[in-house]
């Protein structure tokens, strides 16, 4: 196969006169089942239709939305496999200059990309149908808090202009779709279907819904977001979901409940398509290069979905809480064709997903009767839990076998709680045996109890467990593997004193990290509800929230008190804290008493 049109040239020499579909994205087109571009546009090429590729279309060029010319059914557009926003801005708001899925690195996308581009091509083909998707469409299908504007932001559908949003991953819904507008309908006519949300005058049809608070409650009273993104949080499952309604003045947004999960044959014929594997070699021929193919060239993705609840992840809100998984066979077709690319050198980089080892549904009931809305599947663990890495330890055996396959190694993000559930410890000996490369690194994101509690992670007493077994195990196997904590500073729930108990930590551990992550506010977390409310919407209490930037900087910077440039900060903090004890010479202290300071 070959990568789809991009241009007349393509077109003439395929002999195609017009698309059915044009895709727009703003990252760079590669044709890789890690970038969604890849998966929407495979999966309506295998059903029949015809489709053409605009990548990062250049929106000072009046040609940009012609170059295909007009698709004979609509424009699919997303702006890229990141919000444009959290692409654009680092936490401290200050814009990137480099952008990953660009082929120079330069970072040309436009912010809010996806309303931008809409805009652009209504202007161009006013009579098209134009439908939006991916991350940033299915994170602002409903008013949402928007912290590049510190505000209330409506629908992204209303802003947009756009016929209809796919939200969650769309592999479902763009079938029934693409055959829908096939027929002869419209987009504006496709309101029977799963996994989209539309824009309507009259919901007199419809009887069990949900009237969440409307555009103008929500910028009244921040408390109302609360309440209506708890609502939301809760309907987040096919199996038990309700037609949620946003009214604004003289129009209702509704979302209907999410598509259903795939099945595991659908999940490995999705990642069977003829992908090339690659970005466009347009973009070689230019000098260029897309620095995002780079981890997920030679890795696997070998499931969907979350149960960790995490509060700061969106997972929940996109993929949902019920884990889809592909079949042994399936990953190792995959990898056996990895192992033939001419630049593969024998290294599997990852076989993971949103959490590497989440292979099945977190109990039995989820695929008849849907998720607990409010009850976490593990922090704090459920009952009803089943733990098991036999599915996952099965695969990574078959893989270590292939003939050209020198080592596998797990990248993504391990969660340490399940893995410690486990009463078999064969997944995890095998894990550090032979699936890490020098480190594992592994999220705790904090010590302290009361911020772990609001980010949805277990106390600090499980991640203290586990450090030791894998101390333990690492022992018995001979190796000298070490542990890299991912961490967070100024989460909802964080105070000085817990960022100064945090410092300690790292201090009794040796532990000096090179980069700190500040909690990001991206759109439609629990955590980013907390920030602009200060209140954690599931129980409406107070939560206190480090917004000052300054304070922010002190957090951040006790969390690397050793860096000379931090000084000032770090002392502040502690002085702020009654902490003198952190300041001298002692083995305990954070940091030296200056001479200005006796």
């Amino acid at each position: 196969m070959s990568f789809l049109p991009i241009d007349q040239e393509d077109l003439r020499e395929r002999g195609i006169k017009q698309l059915d579909f044009v895709y727009v994205t703003g990252d760079a087109y590669v044709d890789h089942p890690s970038f969604g571009a890849a998966i929407i546009t495979r999966i309506l090429e295998r059903h029949g239709y015809q489709v053409g590729v605009i990548a990062r279309p250049d929106l000072n060029d009046q040609n940009a939305f012609k170059i295909l010319g007009r698709p004979r059914l609509a424009f699919l557009v997303s702006s890229g496999n990141i919000d444009s926003m959290v692409n654009n801005y680092s936490v401290a708001k200050k814009r990137r200059k480099y952008d990953l899925y660009a082929p120079d690195m330069i970072n040309r996308r436009p912010d809010r990309a996806l309303i931008k581009y809409v805009k652009a091509i209504k202007k161009t083909y006013p009579d098209v149908d134009v439908l939006i998707g991916g991350i940033e469409a299915s994170l602002r299908r409903l008013a949402h808090y928007d912290y590049w504007d510190d505000g209330m932001r409506p629908s992204i559908l209303l802003e947009t202009g756009a016929d209809l949003l796919m939200y969650g991953m769309g592999d479902n819904s763009i079938i029934e779709i693409a055959d829908a507008l096939n027929s002869g309908l419209k987009a504006k006519d496709l309101i029977f279907l799963d996994g989209v949300v539309y824009k309507t005058k009259d919901i007199s049809y419809l009887s069990d819904h949900i009237m969440l608070p409307s555009y103008r409650e929500l910028k009244m009273d921040k408390l109302n977001y609360a309440r209506s993104f708890k609502i939301q949080y809760m309907n987040t499952d096919h199996f038990s979901a309700k037609v949620l309604v946003e009214p604004y003045d003289d129009i209702y947004i509704v979302q209907n409940r999410p598509n259903r999960p795939l099945t595991q044959m659908e999940l490995d014929d999705v990642y069977e398509l003829p992908y090339e594997r690659d970005y466009h070699p347009v973009y070689r021929q230019n000098g260029g290069h897309v620095k995002a193919i780079e981890e997920v060239k030679f890795s696997l993705a070998i499931n969907r979905g979350c149960f960790g609840g995490c509060h700061f992840c969106a997972l929940t809100f996109h993929q949902g809480r019920i884990i889809q998984s592909r079949s042994k066979e399936s990953l190792i077709k995959e990898a056996i064709k990895i192992s033939e690319l001419d630049d593969f050198k024998g290294y599997i980089n990852d076989v993971g997903g949103p959490t590497a080892n989440f292979l099945e549904p977190a109990c039995d009931k989820q695929l008849t009767k849907g998720v607990c809305p409010l009850r976490p599947c593990l922090s704090p663990r459920c009952p009803n839990l089943k733990v098991s890495h036999e599915k996952y330890l099965d695969i990574l055996r078959a893989l270590r076998s292939l003939p050209k396959v020198k080592k596998v190694f797990i990248r993504s993000g391990i969660r340490y709680d399940y893995l410690l559930y486990d009463q078999d410890e064969s997944f995890f000996r095998e894990l550090v045996k032979y699936h890490i490369s020098g480190q594992l690194k592994v999220a705790p994101e904090h010590i302290a109890d009361e911020v772990l509690q609001a980010m949805g992670k277990p106390p600090f007493k499980v991640y203290d467990a586990f450090v030791k077994k894998y101390e333990r195990l690492n022992q018995e196997e001979g190796m000298n593997q070490f542990l890299v904590p991912y961490l967070m500073s100024s989460h909802p729930g964080s105070t000085l004193k817990s960022a100064i108990k945090l410092a300690e930590y790292l201090r009794d551990i040796h532990h000096y990290p090179k980069q700190v992550q500040d909690f990001y506010p991206t759109p439609s977390t629990l955590s980013t509800v907390m920030y602009y409310t200060e209140v954690d919407p599931l129980t409406m209490k107070k939560i206190y929230v480090a917004k000052k930037p300054h304070e922010k900087a002190m957090q951040r910077a006790l969390l690397q008190y050793r860096d000379p440039k931090n000084y000032d900060l770090v002392y502040e903090a502690l002085m702020k804290e009654g902490r003198q004890d952190l300041i001298g010479s002692g083995k305990k202290c954070l940091i030296k008493r200056r001479k200005k300071h006796v």
